[in-house]
């Protein structure tokens, strides 16, 4: 066979997604929805300076409040840093559950969230309880498909918070983080990027603590070789 030297191509590296569901309903204006975004802006900085070289990690955004919203595509961070995030606006109500849908849908389609990644990171903020009905759609994010196995964080912000709720997206109450109020999003939001951050610098950045009442599986890639359960 003829020597083709465009058939030698580095393997490329894998990503490391981290999807943000942010409550920006009316509850959330004033100082608490500027912090949420300054918040955002320290952890994408976080995740830039930590970032390992043979990981990638990419942020997604989906805002939910007057409408639920795909804020921003899975993107680089070095390219969200490069190029910001515009602001997010408070307004309307808490539509937790069709924002739980959209995530969903984005991470079981493989054509946005493609297989060869490691699992992503998802957290969900919010001041409030949901007005919508998300009992079904929390129930099929975290026990069904390629959602399930997702790392899951949660932070509450302030008393009016439904912590019950937050904690039955995580099924762990210690990834539950509260904000008492708006000059705490930024600390727990750094929690929870030296988290992350820690698992894209790690020998295995699929080990992450799993709940054991949702599905188990394999964190060797190597050999994985079923389409329906290639995820991370």
């Amino acid at each position: 066979m003829a020597f083709n030297p465009n058939n030698y191509k580095a393997p490329e590296a894998k990503k490391l997604p981290v999807i943000l569901l942010l409550d920006v309903s009316g509850s959330m204006s004033g100082a608490k929805i500027d912090s949420l975004y300054d918040a955002t802006i320290d952890m994408i900085e976080t995740f830039v300076t930590a970032q390992a070289k043979e990981q990638i990690i990419d942020v997604a955004i989906i805002t939910f409040g007057d409408k639920v919203e795909l804020h921003t595509r899975y993107t680089h961070v070095k390219d969200l840093q490069a190029k910001g995030i515009s602001k997010f606006k408070a307004s309307g109500m808490t539509p937790m559950g069709t924002a739980l849908r959209m995530a969903k849908d984005m991470i079981d389609d493989k054509q946005e969230t493609p297989s060869r990644i490691y699992r992503p990171a998802v957290v969900l903020v919010s001041d409030g309880a949901p007005n919508d009905d998300w009992k079904g759609a929390m129930n099929k994010f975290i026990t069904d498909g390629r959602s399930a196995k997702c790392q899951r964080f949660a932070v509450a912000i302030g008393n009016d918070a439904d912590r019950d709720v937050l904690e039955k997206f995580t099924q762990d109450p210690n990834t539950v983080l509260f904000a008492e109020d708006s000059r705490d999003i930024a600390e727990q939001f750094k929690t929870i990027s030296m988290s992350v951050s820690t698992r894209a610098t790690s020998q295995n950045p699929n080990s992450v603590p799993t709940p054991t009442n949702i599905p188990k599986f394999d964190n060797n890639t190597a050999n994985d070789t079923d389409d329906d359960d290639d995820l991370y």
